[in-house]
């Protein structure tokens, strides 16, 4: 058995923006809900954030026709300001966030554990959209 980190799934994207922006827009349900979906067939109807310790969170994201929708909840393990968040998923497969400043710029690597429904790749291009999707957002703000 490899160690649990092999396992994970790894996405990043440097933004163009300074680190205190992008974790505000990360972070903060008004914009959460503006950015955190991977296709434009989607969007986020609803998030509520309690960033602490043992903090909850929860999104709504649902197709934009009606046709299917699903929360994304879980509880904050860890948050260092500006710089790292990890979390666990309501099935308890564990998410970790690393945000590095890099002069005006904030590359973000995003690890989690796969889900065991959908092919590993489908989930990579999903999470990654997301992302690709965040990035684009902070950096039009």
């Amino acid at each position: 058995m490899g160690s649990d980190n092999n396992s994970k799934l790894t996405i990043e994207a440097i933004v163009h923006a300074p680190v205190d922006k992008v974790w505000e827009f990360w972070t903060e349900p008004n914009h959460l809900t503006k950015w955190n979906s991977p296709s434009e067939d989607w969007h986020t109807t609803f998030a509520e954030n309690d960033l602490r310790v043992g903090g909850n969170f929860l999104s709504r994201m649902e197709a934009k026709d009606g046709s299917f929708g699903f929360d994304f909840a879980g509880v904050y393990d860890e948050v260092k300001l500006h710089e790292f968040i990890s979390y666990t998923l309501g099935d308890e497969r564990k998410v970790e966030i690393t945000f590095l400043k890099q002069e005006d710029n904030t590359k973000i690597i995003q690890k989690f554990d796969p889900e065991t429904e959908n092919p590993i790749e489908m989930q990579q291009q999903g999470w990654q959209a997301i992302l690709d999707n965040f990035k684009k957002y902070a950096e039009q703000q």
